[in-house]
This record gives structure tokens, C-alpha cells and sequence, in this order.
């Protein structure tokens, strides 16, 4: 398995910080606040992308990154809401190197799989760019199993290799387990998932009458986890956390960091006072046994045969 590395040598840390918030929902102070708490807590692995609020995430984390570049691992992503073509990769890294203000990315995914352009075409720019000293590691966001195994392939031929993974993966979304994963530990593909907190419904918080966020506001959201199950499992998370001594939020991210396939969680907030319990994962100890405990609120995803009978 990969194992990512600042530019001065230090190994990334077991959270990642995403960003996808700052310039957004949270303002440039809030934004500064939790990159600072985030580099207090030990995290020096940080998460943008070229679509993230106009830029603005990109651009502020450049700002706050500028006094210790070194000691930091930035990552982002191509643009997607063009073709991944290989001139539009490079062209979207030269911006995002733009905004952030920075030499090198240390990081560069492609955001999704691209079904129009040749993927061959995407891993020629990310070949060039690793060539080049430009980039230090490869990775990929959203790609289905087969799709894994395809870049793979693509990267070897290049000369090249794909070294991260960025998937969907939280208590109520497992699918990952079942290919994706398995996919990533065959191929020395490190994981590094989004979404620990399914959209905040692993904090326990939309199971008021009056709860807002994603969830509520966002379609996309509501379609993902509008399922009655997952809502009963998030219901039960925090009476379990609560037994334990710690905040729901913390036993979600510590239970994604649990699986020893997954490098490290990207954890996310609009604000310091959010983000503190996500942050307490850094420091969290799951048991083998809390873990076990943790799973079994959640449905098993059927393997990938579907043979019931085998799972």
C-alpha cells in the first residue's frame, strides 16, 4: 500500500482535512480558524478541487499554506465540468498551481471517470505531470471498481502509477467494501474516502423535526440517504457514542479510519465548533470489538457475486 508523504518526508496523517467549505459556507475567518486547527490536531494532508466554491477553496488554502509548503500534503482535482481530455487536465492543473500560488501539487485526481474521453488521454497529462516534477502523486475520485483496475493498467503502461483512490464510504454507504477496496489493497492503492459523516446524518442531528442541511437543502443529498434504515442506524449512533464516552461524529470517522484498507478520512465543517468533534478522531481509539458493535447498525452490502448464501 502507498504511503503518502509530505515533501519534507513526514508521512500524512491519518485525517484529511477537505475544504470543499471554505469560500463557501465558511468564510475566510472561519476557514483560517480550522485549517489552524487542523495543523494543532496533527494534520498535514489537505483535500480541494478545482470546482470547490468558484476557486475560493483553492485560493485560501493556498494562502494559509504559503509559510509552510513543505510541511503540508495538498491535493485537488481536475476539473470536471469539462472533458478530462489531456489538454484540459494540464490546463486545469496550471490553474489550480495558479490559485493556490505553488510550485507543485503534490496530488492531482482526476475527479471522475470521464466516459467521452479516452482515459488514456487524462493519464498521458497526469504522466507528463509526474514527469515533470509537477505532480508527486496520482489519484482518482469516483471510479467503480473496473474502472480502478483500468487506470491501473493505463498508469502501468505509461510508466507510470495510480496511487490513490477517492471514494464514497461511511457507516451507511458500503459499497466500497464489496469491490472498490478489495480493488485498491490487490493494486498498493491507498483509500482515501469522503463523506465519513454521510452527509451529516451520522451526527445524529436531522433526527429532530426542525433539522437543516444537506440533507434537507440539497436533492442530490436527500436522494443518497433518504432511505429508512440508514436513518434508524444514525438514530442509534449517538446513544452507542454516548456509552462510549465520545460524540457520534467521532465514532463515524474513527469507524471509516478503522478499516485497514483506508489511508485516511476526509473530514469536512463550516466552522471550528463543527469540526471539533470529526477532529477528535485524531486522538480516538476504536477497539476491534466497538467496531464490530458500530458495524452492525449498518446493512452488509451483498458481495460482489451476490451470493447471499457467502456473505
Amino acid at each position: 500500500m502507498i504511503h503518502l508523504t509530505t515533501a519534507n518526508g513526514a508521512p500524512a496523517s491519518k485525517l484529511c482535512f477537505g475544504t470543499m467549505q471554505f469560500g463557501g459556507k465558511a468564510d475566510i475567518v472561519a476557514s483560517q480558524s480550522m485549517y489552524e486547527d487542523c495543523r494543532i490536531a496533527g494534520i498535514n494532508f489537505f483535500d480541494t478541487a478545482y470546482v470547490y466554491t468558484g476557486g475560493q477553496s483553492e485560493t485560501m488554502l493556498g494562502r494559509f499554506v504559503q509559510r509552510e509548503r513543505d510541511d503540508v500534503l495538498i491535493a485537488t482535482k481536475a476539473a470536471y465540468d469539462k472533458p478530462a481530455t489531456k489538454a484540459n487536465v494540464l490546463q486545469s492543473y496550471e490553474e489550480s498551481r495558479a490559485r493556490m500560488k505553488v510550485d507543485t501539487i503534490d496530488l492531482m485526481y482526476l475527479h471522475r471517470f470521464d466516459r467521452e474521453t479516452p482515459l488514456q488521454d487524462s493519464f498521458e497529462a497526469l504522466a507528463e505531470l509526474r514527469e515533470d516534477g509537477l505532480i508527486r502523486y496520482i489519484g482518482i475520485s469516483n471510479f467503480a471498481a473496473w474502472q480502478v483496475m483500468k487506470a491501473a493498467q493505463i498508469a502501468r503502461n505509461l510508466g507510470t502509477t495510480v496511487d490513490v483512490l477517492q471514494p464514497m464510504y461511511n457507516l451507511v454507504k458500503r459499497q466500497a467494501e464489496v469491490e472498490i477496496i478489495p480493488a485498491c489493497e490487490d493494486q498498493g492503492i491507498g483509500v482515501v474516502p469522503y463523506s465519513p459523516l454521510g452527509g451529516g446524518l451520522l451526527t445524529g442531528k436531522y433526527a429532530s423535526d426542525d433539522a437543516s442541511g444537506r440533507l434537507i437543502d440539497d436533492a442530490r443529498y436527500n436522494a443518497r440517504y433518504n432511505v429508512p434504515w440508514m436513518h434508524d442506524a444514525a438514530a442509534t449512533l449517538p446513544k452507542l457514542a454516548a456509552k462510549h464516552g465520545t460524540d457520534a461524529a467521532t465514532l463515524a470517522v474513527a469507524w471509516v479510519a478503522h478499516n485497514p484498507g483506508v489511508t485516511a478520512p476526509i473530514i469536512s465543517a463550516r466552522s471550528s465548533e463543527q469540526l471539533a468533534p470529526s477532529l477528535a478522531a485524531m486522538e480516538f481509539s476504536m477497539s476491534d470489538a466497538l467496531y464490530d458493535e458500530v458495524t452492525a447498525l449498518s446493512q452488509t452490502p451483498a458481495p460482489a457475486t451476490d451470493r447471499l448464501e457467502e456473505a
